[in-house]
């Protein structure tokens, strides 16, 4: 275990943590659910930025820091549709862990293929992330029906339709390979 593996499984640790301070009836839950979360993007970008600095690069962080990722906002996200009976912000959250779902099944296919730089992470990736992030933590630390609430909709909406646009030029990136016939042939 090196520091950035530690700061993975951290972020993996804070789930729960996170589960259950949302359910708590005490009002300060709001403010901190959104510390959490913002300590554990934090820690994403860290465990990432150490990884590269000390060159502690592991096969145990490359598989696991994305499904960290992936793990706190999908819990994130189901939190809080729950709590928001929206159907905009229900929408924004299935595609958002809907192209997770594609992107992470594309990439592990164009591995097999040896193909997997074709569907590198793309500037427009990496914007979609910042602003599901903010809009995660806007929305943690926001009560529902807030004005708060209603800016954390509206980026949440935002990065669900950079999400798509990322799925777009991720899929249209790899469809040569998706329909070549030596692809087929599995």
């Amino acid at each position: 275990m090196n520091i950035p593996n530690i700061l993975t499984s951290v972020r993996i640790f804070m789930i729960p943590i996170l589960v259950v301070i949302y359910y708590l009836p005490w009002e300060g839950r709001y403010y901190t659910c959104a510390i959490i979360f913002a300590l554990a993007a934090i820690t994403d970008w860290l465990d990432g930025y150490l990884a590269r600095k000390l060159d502690q690069t592991t096969a145990f962080g490359a598989f696991f820091d994305p499904v960290a990722d992936k793990l706190m906002v999908s819990i994130a996200l189901v939190l809080l549709v729950a709590s928001y009976s929206n159907p905009l912000l229900t929408l924004a959250s299935a595609v958002i862990v809907g192209r997770e779902i594609v992107i992470s099944a594309l990439r592990e296919w164009m591995a097999e293929m040896g193909k997997r730089a074709s569907v590198a992470v793309s500037y427009i990736g990496k914007l979609k992330t910042t602003m599901q992030m903010l809009a995660i933590f806007i929305l943690l630390g926001s009560r529902p029906d807030t004005l708060e609430a209603h800016v954390g909709e509206a980026v949440l909406i935002a990065a669900a339709l950079l999400t798509l646009w990322s799925m777009y030029v991720y899929l249209k990136a790899a469809w040569p390979e998706l329909m070549s016939k030596e692809s087929n042939k599995n």
